[in-house]
């Protein structure tokens, strides 16, 4: 049965309890709990983390903690009865322990190790409290250590500060906000100075100013390191002050034995010291701790003989001295001991040792020296402050070290009354004595005595030191052989007060022998008594003393022999007549020298205060003696207090009338001694003796006529120093008046007491009249006034001992009236004045509020003069505070609403304005203070209060002025933020306040300003106040901890919720006047609905319809409001205001409104779009202040931005976001994408001149100017992203307009710089980029990405695996689909993210310019990858019943084409997919493809290889032809003739036909190129690699034989391969230049032929069947794939030099294997395309990243092997080889096209000749090629036909197209869609060899032509002799400029033009070949080689290129024609033209 709890009602978890019973309630351990109910061992109830989750939990899990309960029942509250301190402790330990682990997360580790520290000790200290062990003094210890260590940490934590007194926590509803913003002040300091905190509250006006704390120094002797002396030491510590050259303190001695431990043995570790009483002044000074050293044994350290060694003098050894400021810096951080090392100096001179340590300190070296390195004192410091209870307190284990206290000389600063001392300080200065016949000084030694008047000596009472116990004699130190000793040794003598009298001093001089006796001798006395006759004793001063002869037979038994002597000079004054026939004669010529310091509190050295003390035995003397009372010191006085005042009052006793005055003065003089702070402690001596002591009854009559007569004198007296010390001496005086007055009223019943009263009033009225007096002129009267003021309000308690608190309040209110009310009696009369009105306010009387009644108005009346004129606002701002502060703790009071209403009349007004002008001058503490004073008062206001204000306004006007004052006084509140961010109590408090306040007036606003007297700006003061209220940051409680909204909540309430109601009534109340806050209020309104309140939005959101509404009815639309609201709505949102939540919110609220109203269409359409505007800026915010990457923050930002142009059509907004976007693409180095978004506002501005205002960072300009200004900065980022295509349309419209300006300087600039960009399009490298398309899927992205597919353009060399790398690490959360399947709805709509991403192929919009075969391949890479905006992407399928012995029949592919919004590159680096597309290939098609992109991948690597000729890792090329022949063997092409050859097929597939036959010359071709891959594969091949090329060659013949049946014509196609017995050389020999049949037939194969070599050179490997003229298998030697151009690139970077930069051009078949670095394999200087990573399909991709690995492996270009053909290409004297020159030759002679069209095929055709495929290596392929060739070079080739201009190589045109019905001359396997390069055509066609655009010749099998690359010309700079010319050749062959149009396009180098002049020499020889439409000479007639080699460095027909560019513009494209030849030229001719021709290019 469940009973609910009586006792049982909180508890603390003590074990984890895991729920794990029905209703079970999980508890952690440490948690609190509040129990409910009890059953059987079980307690029902709820954890205080979570107060709405009951549950059960066992008994005996909870340790029961006693608790306060109220409200019993349903909604009881408990709450601990424990020490609110611990309470604290436990909260504040929660709160931080989350907090501690962020700051390790957050690295902030320092941090992170002083808090745990901290929180260690915190709970450690909670537990002392706890444990109930403690005293009261050791609580309070405790609690400030906690208090300090929780203001610590919530500084360091960024937390509240807690405002406290005594340690609590205050309650912020029981004290005034002045007190609790004083509380605030002193915990920040207590926080900032982490030292003690006295009390929270500051000491209130005329409290004591701070006693001095001593400082205290603790020396602790570690050891003394010293291996010479042997002796015992004594060890002599002091305080020495080097400026006034005294010692300061006492000596501490440390006694050490030989071996330099303590001699007694009890001292070990206890040698330690504590010079006490040091003050702050002391502290500055400049001290030295000094160490004297002196040792106890022989005379001479080092002299064994000098003295019997039984006998032990004390001799100076040495000083060691510390510098106390060197120090002290580091002693007071540390607050622990610290060691330090002391190095003890040996005196040079024994008889300067007593000034030793001056000179160590002075660092006179010559004066001492070390005697060793290791002689040093090790000795431990620490300063120590505070009392001596207090350190004893805080340090007992000192103490309990047997500490040695070491007194400072004299009394400290603060001489405490209990502090009893009777000290007599002597130091032993010098002596004087004669050498006595002696031939050396004597070694003196002086003992002294403290002897009795009786003659004993006094025991113990002579100290060496402090450590170690008193004697009775004392023995000086011997100084050797020194007949005039310096001691300078202090002796402290501790005599025994009542022996002082009478007590004397005997010193004795002895001679200390070194002979062998040792002895002593006597030779002289000296004496001098303690205490003079008159008692007072020695005077501190030094004092020579007589030395008396006498021996060691004198006897001193009889001290009175020698006491009747003079002792001194004085005393011989005194006692001239002394016989000379006594025993002791003195010695004239001899002295002694000591000095003497008293500290004692009985013993007086004073005459005249012992005078006084005894005044009756001088009766005669009184007047004398009193006045002399004032040149006593004050020590003497106070030490004397007590007796020095009985004696004053006896003596006015006796004779009032003559005494009384000098009685007066001297009271004063001694009341005024107390307040010297040195003394301040006898005060309550004093306060003792009046009320214990005092026995003037009659004194009070004598005391107040003195006073008043001072008064009344004060008019008159030009020097009243007397009168200004009796006013500061008043309370004293009043005290003894009082006392005086209570004792006779005792003493006689009360009489006289109208005469005392009406005495008091006429003192009253004498003070008023000092008051009253004029002091503007009079200086000494002002100080008069100023110590009356001062002293004022001290005798108010006094009085209240005699009279009512009103009568006192009269006397108060009378006083204080009677001062001038005006506030020009000068600054520091007025300061004083506040000063005394503050105290009388802190006073006891004002406590009563009897007296206030009486007193406030007269208090208010001055304190409201002040502030009118803004004078001393911080003392007006204390008074007031206090005033508050009473006012608060007596509220309970009924008279208190009358003195509210008091204040409020006379401060409300002048609060507000004093407020508003420190505002404006930001002054921060006193804006505080009097914030807080006008805090207090409207927190004491009531209804009645805010009535009588409201009722008491005579005009509206001033009503208005009033409300504008407040209203105005309260923003700035908020907005200047007065109160730090962490007075969270404060700032609740003042909130609270003004929302209260606010509700009291806006009644008052409404009633007065709303119908015909509407006021805009009181209203618009109002809203203002409203909103900055509810957005205040204090109370924004959604970012606390739920704890402490709770509190707040619990305490005040939500008050943004109270104001919104408020300000919602209001804006309702407004009626037709609200049309005036439209706009205006817009924005603040909104930014009061974009608070995280669900009420405060739910209440202000529909005031938007209904300013909708009022500006609906007012203009017909709301587009004020239209567009205010998404103006502020992007700044705040931008801000971090607002969320998903306010956004469905805001549209379901207006929409729900809308639709009731008639204009309901435009609304819902605005409020639907503002809805969608916020869920973009929402998605824009958090990708911006997220951790986000650039793509992200960059795609919102493009969403934004094209919703505020295309939805809402927000211009400004629009220019806005393009600049961010701009900014963000700058960031992440897009600068193309950058251009781009910059371009969108250049298209905004028109070239005008209209003026523009300023703008974002724009000046103000003219539109013309902002234009050109956004055209150059585009230009220059086009050109920074390498996208120069971009940026020359600009540059041309820029030029077009400077043109138009006639502005040259700026025209012929753009101009440069458009040149510029076409040479870095022709010269610089680009990479091409790879695209990806990504999806993504799932409710969890972002709106923008939602369900949205992109295509994006990666970065450089970023392939796919780095890219979905990439965007996986962008959305961590994204899951990556394995599939490219297209999602279903479950995936759409699941609240997840998936990432679909695969690469695409892009599709380029510029086919033209792709199949122009001019456009060099750089121009061309540029377009394929640029402006694309469809991008294709295949996916294989098996579509029907699948074949499983032969797949490929039903192998179908899924062709996706992927439309985008925008092209690629734009504004972004992704745009999203518009439209997809699905197109399906049929398995036919598919084959067609597959195959052609064989052999097109084929033809491009083995290109590669023939061109680099490198017998390096061919691993590449063997893995592909065997991937190739062996699946074609094994199944490959075969599975395609079994799928499509079968006649099933082909008769079910009709259609099909001409796709079959096309798949057949297909596989016909690939034969043909594996026989060229066969035989390039043979060349490389390694030895041991052999077998696999026997196997591969005998796979290939497989293949030819099944594919034979298919084509009967196969078995001629490859005698390569055929596998007969012919030698490699032969095989090869026998292949043959193709027929046109041939050609025709090739050009079949392929569909889309040479037109649509996107990004593939043109020419191609060729293989051709002619059964003609036999078979040929042939690689020419152009272009090469992708990856030979990658290859070049590398090689470029890789040989640098520019002799080797550009001479790759010339290759060819023969000579590319050549030892000259020219001759590099590849096939153009162009430099390689920018596909480092190609867009190809991925097989593609994976050949081209092979190629790149293999670049790896290549060796340099001096490395590489000779040639096959040339093993030695090396000049013959300057000149070519032979048969190079023959060669050369042949190609200008022989190559005759034959004009005769009508030729059949196979009379065209070229004879058989040996083939350039002879590729083995050596010279002995050589003879037999050249013996092959004499013959048959000479027929001529393959008649030019009229030629399309086409691209030949990578560098230079390509070869051209016939137009004819010729087709290309090569097999060119253009794929549909690949990227692969075709292999190079044959060098024979004519399109190649003799194309006028190249400038390399090619070689050719028939031919036997080689190019003649730079080896062949060599680098001689001499010429070589001219042999032979060129003159038979006709100039205008050659002479392009005069007859030919130009039949290509210009060619341009990699190199700059720079680069290639300063090369010139270096660069490689190119030879011209003629221009396909010249006619060759006759082959028998060739002109002879050129006589020395010449370096062209262009084509010889390369023109200006911009001329070139524009002429090839503006005309269509001719045909190529014959050069017209004048009559008569010979070939002679026509040779020597063709040849200046090439040197005057060059």
């Amino acid at each position: 049965m469940w009973t609910p709890t009586e006792e049982e009602k909180y508890g603390v978890v003590i074990c984890s309890f895991r729920g794990s019973v029905p209703q079970g309630l999980v508890l952690e351990i440490g948690e609190t709990v509040q129990i409910l109910e009890k059953c059987e061992g079980w307690y029902r109830g709820v954890s205080t983390k979570k107060p709405s989750v009951k549950g059960i939990f066992p008994a005996n899990y909870i340790h029961l903690k006693k608790a306060i309960v109220s409200n019993r029942g349903q909604y009881e509250t408990v709450v601990p009865l424990e020490d609110s301190i611990v309470t604290e402790v436990t909260a504040t330990l929660q709160e931080w322990a989350s907090l501690w682990k962020q700051l390790y997360v957050k690295h902030k580790v320092d941090l992170f190790y002083k808090l745990r520290h901290v929180m260690n000790e915190l709970i450690d200290l909670r537990r002392q409290l706890l444990s109930g062990h403690l005293t009261q003094d050791q609580v309070r210890e405790v609690k400030r250590h906690i208090t300090v260590r929780l203001d610590w940490g919530n500084e360091h934590l960024g937390l509240d500060l807690v405002p406290r007194k005594d340690f609590e926590v205050v309650d912020s509803d029981q004290i005034s906000v002045s007190d609790l913003y004083k509380m605030h002040l002193s915990s920040r300091q207590s926080v900032q100075q982490s030292t003690s905190q006295v009390d929270t509250m500051r000491p209130r006006h005329g409290e004591a100013c701070r006693i001095p704390v001593p400082h205290h120094f603790f020396l602790s002797l570690k050891s003394f390191t010293y291996n010479t002396i042997g002796e015992d030491t004594d060890v002599f510590f002091s305080l020495y002050d080097m400026r006034e050259g005294k010692q300061i303190s006492e000596r501490f001695l440390v006694r050490l034995n030989k071996n330099g431990g303590p001699r007694n043995p009890e001292k070990i570790e206890r040698m330690c010291a504590l010079f006490t009483d040091l003050s702050s002044k002391d502290m500055k000074r400049d001290l030295y701790i000094v160490a004297h050293v002196i040792r106890i044994g022989r005379m001479l350290l080092n002299d064994s003989k000098k003295g019997p060694a039984h006998l032990h003098y004390r001799r100076p050894y040495g000083c060691a001295v510390l510098s106390v400021l060197d120090v002290l810096q580091s002693l007071t951080e540390l607050k622990e001991e610290k060691d330090f090392v002391l190095k003890v100096y040996t005196c040079n001179n024994e008889s300067e040792w007593s000034q030793i340590h001056e000179n160590i300190i002075r660092k006179s070296s010559a004066k001492y020296s070390a005697p060793s390195a290791s002689h040093g004192l090790i000795i431990s410091l620490q300063l120590l402050r505070g009392d001596m209870e207090h350190i004893r307190r805080e340090n007992p284990m000192i103490f309990s070290r047997g500490l040695a206290i070491t007194r400072k000389l004299g009394f400290p600063d603060v001489i405490m009354p209990g502090d009893i001392r009777n000290d007599l300080y002597l130091t032993l200065e010098k002596g004087d004595f004669e050498r006595g016949g002696k031939s050396v000084q004597k070694n003196i030694e002086v003992t002294m005595y403290v002897l009795y008047a009786d003659g004993e000596i006094l025991k113990d009472c002579i100290s060496l030191g402090s450590g170690e116990p008193n004697r009775s004699s004392y023995h000086s130190f011997v100084l050797y052989h020194s007949n005039s000793p310096r001691w300078g040794e202090i002796i402290k003598l501790p005599i025994p007060i009542d022996r002082f009298r009478g007590s004397h001093l005997r010193f004795e001089f002895r001679h200390c022998s070194t002979k062998d006796k040792g002895e002593k001798k006597l030779f002289g006395f000296a004496f001098s008594p303690l205490m003079r006759d008159d008692g007072t004793t020695l005077s501190d001063d030094i004092h020579e003393l007589y030395v008396y002869k006498c021996d060691e037979n004198s006897t001193f038994n009889n001290h009175a022999l020698y006491l009747g002597l003079p002792c001194c000079k004085e005393d011989y004054n005194g006692c001239p007549n002394i016989p000379s026939s006594l025993i002791f004669q003195r010695s004239t010529k001899e002295s002694f020298f000591i000095s003497t310091q008293l500290s004692s509190t009985k013993l007086t050295q004073n005459v005249d205060l012992l005078a006084l003390l005894k005044w009756k035995a001088f009766p005669d003397r009184i007047m004398d003696i009193l006045g002399r009372l004032r040149h006593v010191s004050g020590e003497e006085i106070v030490k004397f207090l007590q007796d020095i005042l009985d004696t004053l009052f006896v003596i006015l006793d006796d004779n009032t009338e003559k005494y009384g005055l000098l009685v007066f003065q001297s009271l004063v003089f001694i009341i005024n001694l107390l307040r010297d702070i040195k003394y301040f402690h006898f005060r309550p001596v004093m306060d003792t003796y009046i009320q214990k002591h005092f026995a003037g009854a009659l004194a009070y009559k004598e005391l107040i006529r003195c006073l008043k007569w001072y008064m009344d004198c004060s008019a008159e007296l030009i020097r009243q120093d007397h009168i200004q010390e009796a006013m500061r001496a008043l309370e004293y005086l009043f005290k003894f008046i009082v006392q005086s007055r209570i004792l006779y009223s005792r003493a006689t019943c009360g009489m006289e007491e109208e005469q005392f009263r009406s005495s008091i009033q006429e003192l009253f009225q004498s003070i008023r009249f000092v008051l009253s007096l004029d002091s503007r002129n009079s200086e000494t009267l002002l100080f008069t006034q100023a110590a009356l003021l001062n002293s004022f309000p001290t005798i108010f308690d006094e009085l209240l001992q005699m009279f009512t608190v009103q009568e006192v309040a009269e006397f108060v209110r009378g006083t204080l009236g009677s001062m001038p009310s005006t506030v020009h009696i000068g600054q520091s009369m007025d300061v004083v004045k506040l000063q005394s009105i503050a105290r009388t306010v802190d006073s006891r009387l004002f406590s009563f509020s009897e007296s206030r009644r009486i007193l406030l108005p007269v208090v208010l009346h001055h304190i409201h003069l002040h502030l009118r004129q803004q004078k001393e606002l911080l003392i007006c701002s204390g008074i007031l505070g206090s005033i508050f502060s009473i006012v608060k703790t007596s509220s309970l009071e009924a008279d208190v609403m009358e003195e509210v209403e008091m204040m409020v009349e006379s401060l409300l007004d002048v609060l507000l304005q004093t407020l508003l002008t420190i505002m404006s001058k930001s002054h921060a503490q006193e804006a505080g203070e009097y914030v807080s004073c006008l805090l207090s008062l409207l927190r004491q206001m009531c209804d009645t209060h805010y009535q009588h204000l409201l009722d008491n306004f005579q005009s509206k006007d001033e009503l208005k002025e009033f409300l504008l004052k407040i209203f105005c006084v309260f923003r700035n509140l908020m907005k200047m933020s007065v109160f730090p961010r962490d007075w969270m109590v404060m700032r609740l408090l003042t909130s609270n306040i003004i929302v209260t306040t606010v509700q009291y007036l806006s009644s008052a606003l409404h009633k007065n300003f709303t119908e015909t007297d509407f006021d805009f700006k009181v209203w618009n003061s109002y809203f203002s106040l409203a909103v900055l209220f509810i957005n205040q940051p204090s109370l924004q409680l959604e970012i606390i901890t739920s704890a402490k909204r709770k509190k707040i909540l619990d305490k005040y309430g939500d008050m943004r919720v109270m104001m919104a109601y408020e300000l919602f009534s209001m804006w309702q109340n407004l009626g037709e006047h609200k049309i005036h806050f439209i706009p205006g209020m817009i924005g603040p309104f909104l930014g009061v609905t974009l608070v995280p309140q669900p009420e405060v939005r739910n209440i202000m959101i529909p005031i938007f319809h209904d300013m909708m509404d009022w500006e609906q009815r007012k203009n017909g639309n709301f587009k004020q409001v239209e567009a205010e609201l998404i103006d502020k709505l992007d700044s705040m949102v931008s801000e971090g205001k607002g969320d998903e939540s306010y956004r469905e919110l805001f549209g379901l609220l207006l929409l729900e409104k809308v639709e009731q109203e008639t204009w309901r269409e435009t609304g819902i359409s605005f409020v639907t779009s503002v809805t969608r505007l916020m869920e973009r800026l929402l998605d824009y915010r958090d990708c911006m202040k997220g951790e986000e990457t650039e793509n992200k923050k960059i795609g919102c930002t493009v969403n934004l931005m094209n919703f505020y142009k295309s939805e809402i059509n927000k211009e400004e907004m629009y220019i806005r976001y393009i600049h961010k976007l701009c900014d963000m693409h700058l960031q992440a180095e897009n600068y193309t994408e950058a251009a781009f978004t910059l371009l969108l506002y250049c298209e905004l501005l028109q070239w005008e001149e209209r003026p523009l205002r300023e703008f974002l960072h724009y000046p103000s300009q003219t539109e013309w100017q902002r234009k050109e200004g956004l055209c150059r900065k585009i230009i220059h980022y086009f050109n920074k992203g390498k996208s120069w295509e971009f940026g020359i349309p600009l540059c041309r419209e820029l030029a077009c307009q400077y043109e138009s300006l006639y502005d040259y300087q700026s025209l012929s600039w753009i101009r440069k710089m458009e040149a510029s960009y076409y040479d870095n399009i022709m010269e610089q490298q680009r990479l091409e980029p790879e695209f990806f398309r990504v999806g993504f899927y799932g409710r969890k992205f972002p709106f923008f990405l939602r369900n949205k597919e992109y295509v994006c353009r990666g970065h450089d060399y970023e392939r796919l695996e780095a890219f979905q790398q990439r965007m996986l690490s962008e959305f961590p959360q994204a899951v990556a689909m394995q599939h490219p399947n297209h999602p279903d709805d479950a995936i759409l709509q699941c609240d997840a993210q998936y990432l679909q991403i695969y690469a695409v192929t892009p599709i380029p919009d510029y086919v033209d310019v792709l199949q122009m075969d001019r456009v060099p391949d750089r121009v061309k890479s540029f377009y394929r990858v640029n402006n694309v905006r469809k991008f294709r992407y295949d996916r294989p399928f098996h579509k029907g019943p699948k074949d499983k012995e032969n797949e490929f029949k039903s192998l179908w592919i899924e062709r996706t084409t992927l439309t985008l919004t925008h092209s690629l590159p734009g504004i972004s680096r992704w745009f999203e997919v518009e439209r997809r597309e699905l197109v399906e290939v049929s398995p036919l098609e598919n084959a067609i493809q597959v195959v052609e992109n064989k052999n097109q991948e084929l033809r491009a690597l083995i290109s590669q290889y023939q061109h680099k000729q490198v017998h390096g890792n061919i691993n590449l090329l063997s893995m592909c032809l065997n991937g190739v022949i062996d699946a074609a063997v094994n199944g490959g092409i075969a599975r395609y003739q079994e799928a499509f050859f079968d006649k099933d097929y082909i008769t079910k597939h009709p259609a099909d036909a001409e796709k079959i036959t096309q798949l057949k010359e297909l596989m016909q071709e690939q034969v043909h190129v594996l026989g060229v891959g066969l035989a390039v594969h043979e060349k490389f091949v390694h030895p041991e690699m052999r077998p696999l090329h026997k196997k591969l060659i005998d796979q290939f013949q497989m293949m030819r034989a099944s594919l034979y049946h298919e084509f009967p014509g196969l078995d001629k196609l490859s005698p390569a391969c055929s596998g007969t017995s012919t030698p490699r050389g032969n095989v090869l020999a026998s292949h043959s230049p193709m027929s046109p049949e041939n050609i025709k037939m090739t050009h079949r194969h392929s569909p889309m032929n040479l037109m649509g070599t996107g990004r593939h050179s043109s020419s191609s490997l060729s293989s051709h069947a002619s059964s003609e003229a036999g078979n040929v298998v042939m690689l020419g030697d152009s272009s090469m794939g992708e990856a030979t151009e990658d290859l070049y690139h590398h090689m470029q970077l890789a040989y640098p030099n520019p002799r080797y930069q550009g001479s790759v051009t010339n290759v060819s078949v023969l000579s590319s294997s050549q030892a000259s670095p020219s001759s590099s394999s590849l096939s153009s200087t162009h430099s390689a395309p920018s596909q480092m990573i190609t867009s190809a399909p991925s097989s593609a991709r994976d050949k081209y990243r092979h190629a790149r690995e293999m670049m790896l492996l290549l060796p340099t270009h001096r490395d590489r092997p000779s040639s096959a053909m040339y093993p030695a290409a090396i000049l013959e004297n300057g000149q070519l080889p032979n048969f190079q020159r023959a060669l050369f030759q042949q190609v200008v002679g022989a190559c005759k096209p034959c004009s005769d069209p009508n030729l059949s095929v196979a009379e065209k055709a070229v004879p058989a000749a040996p083939s350039s495929w002879s590729l083995d290596s050596g010279a002995r392929e050589a003879q037999p090629f050249l013996s092959a060739h004499t013959g048959c070079i000479m027929a001529p080739p393959v008649p030019p036909r009229s030629l399309l201009h086409g691209h030949y190589s990578l560098h230079f045109d390509a070869f051209h197209h016939p137009l004819g019905d010729t087709p290309p001359a090569l097999p060119a396997r253009t794929l549909r869609k690949s990227p692969l390069h075709p292999i190079p055509a044959s060098p024979t066609s004519p399109q190649s060899g003799l194309d006028g655009s190249n400038s390399t010749l090619s070689g050719s099998a028939s031919s036997g032509v080689s190019s003649l690359s730079e080896s062949n010309f060599g680098h001689s700079s001499e010429a070589p002799p001219r042999t032979d010319t060129m003159d038979s050749m006709p100039s205008q062959a050659w002479n392009a400029d005069e007859d030919l149009e130009p039949p290509y396009l210009p060619v341009h180098y990699s190199l700059s033009e720079s680069a290639v002049l300063d090369s010139v020499k270096a660069q490689p020889c190119r030879s011209h070949s003629a221009p396909g439409c010249v006619i060759p000479q006759d082959p028998m007639d060739p002109p002879a080689l050129p006589p020395k080699p010449y370096h062209p460095r262009l084509p010889a027909v390369e023109h200006d290129e911009g001329v070139l560019l524009r002429e090839e513009a503006e005309r269509p494209r001719g045909l190529h024609r014959k050069a017209s030849l004048p009559p008569g030229s010979t070939k002679e001719e026509q040779a020597r033209m063709a040849w200046e021709h090439g040197r005057g290019e060059q």
